[in-house]
């Protein structure tokens, strides 16, 4: 904390600078808010990998992406998204920004809301990247409309089958695809995602974002049986049977019945069973980059839009305050920081995620309320790194509007209607025992106060 600002940018320039001419081990040091601008320096290609709605502990079904990425890259075991639903979390993705910034706080007007003029894909594409985005972009995205700053486009339309017997708009022209085995959505846009880094110039941009393992979670026919046999799901949060210490929007809701608990794990295997084809995906794309020797010079960046539960709390889906929700998981490769695992365990965020590609291909000055991940990409990563974050949302059918400071440690959420929850992971990882009532939660408050400016729309400020 001692120091000074100007030894701060400092080493900020010359961790850069070792990370973008492929050095296999960046620099340490403390670094400041400040961006950097290389342009005589090689930068890498980047694929960044958007799954839709999947749990942070799911990576093991998926053998290419366990193997080739995780037993290859580095690993954030504390990755969280600032505002657990599907569209408010893309926008931050493409941003780097919170919903208070981007607009966009819920998924049925997300795209007509989101000011698409400045993203992290405009500023790659101004710094001389061949872009492309391949798969989902916005929730209510449809017709012909290709976004700026994309050179190359391959947008699936909302409306129609999420699977099958859907459109993708393709460079602003419409294909229709049906119901047959090839006609799979998740092989069409990794067909299409291989399509374009065989052909792209370097340096490239590609943002693939299948559905997988969002609703219904259909599977390509060749896997139709797997995971048959996967172990039931039942952490102590499961079906709480005590929720006397909860906020009354979950008190109100019923113990889960036998035929609900059937419902949440056939899905569950649903879920695990359509992210094969995703993982299928992933090793096309390794590959190419392999035979084409490129894959050490690409940053492969895997990660999801918000995570799921599968009954903790009497609860199933997102949107919620609760780790399952809020926590995704995020893997990054690339070769110029060798290939050993390794796992980062700091806070990481979703909208960290554009300001560190900004850095890495050298534009300068990129505005945005994440902060560039370089840093922890170092081998021996600075002492000091953010202790806090917000997590905000809008009410959520019977979930009112609200807050949330999460530290390393500890949760606190204020809702919309004035309850509070507070709970200490350290003791309870599982978030049963909500200790609110018990604790002085006003430090917390202070700090949610600074954070949750503007407020989610109708919560009041802290």
């Amino acid at each position: 904390m001692g120091t000074s600002r100007r030894s701060r940018s400092r080493a900020r320039r010359i961790l850069a600078a070792a990370l973008l001419v492929s050095l296999s081990a960046a620099l340490p040091g403390q670094v400041a808010s400040g961006r950097v601008n290389t342009p005589n320096q090689p930068r890498p290609n980047v694929i960044v990998i958007v799954t839709d709605d999947q749990e942070y502990r799911t990576l093991s079904a998926m053998p290419t992406v366990s193997s080739r990425l995780v037993g290859q890259g580095i690993r954030f075991s504390n990755f969280y998204v600032v505002n657990p639903t599907c569209c408010p979390s893309r926008a931050s993705i493409l941003t780097g920004n919170y919903a208070h910034t981007t607009g966009v706080y819920s998924n049925t007007t997300g795209f007509q809301q989101f000011n698409d003029s400045s993203t992290v894909a405009t500023a790659l594409d101004a710094a001389g990247y061949d872009t492309a985005l391949v798969g989902k972009y916005l929730n209510g995205y449809s017709g012909t409309y290709v976004p700026p700053g994309w050179d190359h486009w391959v947008g699936k339309t909302s409306g129609g089958g999420v699977y099958f017997n859907y459109h993708l708009s393709i460079d602003g022209h419409l294909h229709h695809y049906g119901s047959k085995p090839r006609d799979y959505v998740t092989d069409v846009l990794s067909r299409e995602a291989v399509s374009f880094v065989r052909g792209a110039t370097d340096p490239f941009l590609l943002y693939f974002a299948p559905n997988a393992p969002h609703t219904p979670a259909i599977s390509a026919p060749r896997y139709k049986g797997r995971f048959a046999h996967l172990h039931r799901f039942r952490p102590p949060s499961y079906d709480e049977r005590d929720v006397s210490d909860k906020p009354k929007w979950i008190q109100r809701r019923p113990l889960l019945t036998k035929r609900k608990e059937h419902v949440i794990d056939t899905f569950r295997r649903k879920q695990y069973r359509s992210l094969l084809p995703v993982d299928d995906g992933v090793k096309s794309l390794l590959d190419v980059l392999e035979a084409s020797g490129r894959l050490d010079d690409t940053m492969i960046v895997f990660t999801s839009d918000n995570g799921f539960l599968w009954g903790q709390h009497r609860l199933e889906g997102k949107a919620v305050p609760y780790e399952e929700s809020i926590r995704v998981p995020f893997v990054i490769r690339y070769g110029a920081l060798g290939t050993d695992p390794r796992t980062v365990s700091q806070l990481a965020l979703n909208i960290d995620i554009a300001p560190t590609l900004a850095e890495l291909a050298g534009v300068v000055s990129y505005d945005a309320e994440g902060r560039s991940l370089v840093p922890l990409l170092a081998r021996s990563p600075p002492s000091s790194w953010r202790t806090d974050f917000l997590v905000e949302h809008r009410r959520h059918q019977t979930m009112p509007a609200y807050c949330e400071l999460h530290t390393t440690s500890r949760v606190f959420v204020l809702y919309a209607d004035g309850e509070k929850e507070f709970y200490n992971l350290d003791r309870d990882p599982y978030e049963r025992e909500n200790i609110a009532p018990h604790v002085d939660t006003s430090p917390y408050r202070h700090r949610l106060s600074e954070l949750c400016n503007p407020p989610p729309p109708g919560m009041p400020r802290p």
